[in-house]
């Protein structure tokens, strides 16, 4: 059992990437990919190195955000084809991802992380097209207002803005994927939680990555996982969760979605490394929307990190597989297995 997986997670056998866990946890699959152990090195050593030299007590933000530009320069990845377009809506900013042969009626409604402090929309903007084009989709991306200048719940107006101006425009609800990774996962589960208990239509199925859900961080595996984590430690995380919410707040499921209502929600993919601070924010989501009866698929990597899906990887890229197989089979859109992905 991996240092950082639940005390009471059920016992399964590993049949390789395919295989699913027979019993209460057939939601569950533990997912090894070979490859890209050198290139995994490295980048875990950079990360590593960049988040120690960070201080986020007392923070000059500012600055902080200035450094993570270079990420964006470095690791990212966009399509050339890609077709970029500028979206403002009465109540939040955006931007189109589309290719020539984007289907108009397939959105995927992307939230991006950032510990809704930063952003590196030149990964995303990788990382999304390499669903969009098998899917033949388009991506609205949303830029929504970062703390600290912005702190709760302007993200998440924001993003609940971003969903029901898509239905203005003409969406139906079977038209629409939601997704998030890490901060974007926190606030894509709380729009839908939103959306929900407003009794407004759902989107056809949701994709959270390395999901960002229990700012009380009250999960094993923010101890289990301290030093093995390359993105986080806990000391780093529990700073930055000042920046967006105060104390008081922790509890508030539209703060802290785990705490949320799970029930009458459509189909969720859960994807998480096996290494992650976060990763019993994933397991234990899955756990409550399984048991509120939602369809939920929830994917463990093996020796990976948080946000290993925007990395240049061989796992990301099998990581973009199975997040277009998902949609296939919950949104119904068919994708070509045939298209040449440039995002990884």
């Amino acid at each position: 059992m991996a240092s950082g997986a639940l005390l009471n997670e059920p016992k399964f056998t590993s049949q390789g990437a395919s295989s699913r866990i027979a019993g209460p946890a057939s939601y569950l699959r533990r997912i090894e990919v070979p490859g890209g152990t050198i290139r995994r090195w490295w980048l875990h050593a950079f990360l590593r190195m960049s988040s120690r030299r960070a201080s986020y007590l007392d923070a000059n933000i500012g600055a902080l955000r200035l450094e993570q530009r270079k990420w964006d320069e470095r690791f990212a990845r966009p399509d050339q084809n890609a077709r970029h377009t500028l979206v403002r809506g009465a109540d939040f900013a955006g931007e189109w991802l589309e290719w020539a042969d984007s289907d108009p009626s397939r959105v995927i409604l992307y939230l991006h992380g950032g510990a809704f402090l930063f952003h590196w929309p030149r990964i995303y903007a990788g990382m999304v097209g390499s669903w969009c084009t098998p899917l033949r989709a388009r991506a609205l991306l949303v830029d929504y207002r970062l703390a600290p200048e912005f702190p709760f719940p302007a993200a998440a107006d924001d993003c609940l803005a971003a969903y029901r101006w898509l239905h203005g425009q003409g969406y139906s609800a079977p038209d629409v994927v939601l997704a998030g990774d890490s901060a974007g996962a926190n606030l894509a589960l709380v729009t839908l939680q939103r959306l929900h208990a407003l009794g407004e239509a759902l989107p056809a199925c949701v994709v959270l990555l390395s999901a960002g859900l229990d700012f009380t961080l009250s999960g094993r595996s923010v101890v289990a996982n301290d030093g093995r984590d390359p993105m986080f430690s806990l000391a780093g995380l529990a700073a930055l969760r000042s920046f967006y919410a105060p104390p008081e707040q922790y509890l508030n499921p539209a703060v802290s979605p785990l705490f949320g209502d799970f029930s009458g929600l459509p189909p969720l993919l859960f994807q998480v490394g096996e290494r992650e601070l976060l990763l019993d924010e994933s397991t234990r989501a899955a756990a409550r929307a399984h048991a509120a009866g939602v369809t939920v698929e929830l994917e463990i990597w093996e020796r990976m990190g948080h946000g290993f899906q925007a990395l240049p990887l061989p796992q990301a890229q099998s990581a973009a597989d199975h997040v277009v197989a998902f949609v296939e089979r919950h949104a119904g859109w068919k994708a070509s297995r045939s298209t040449t992905r440039l995002g990884h």
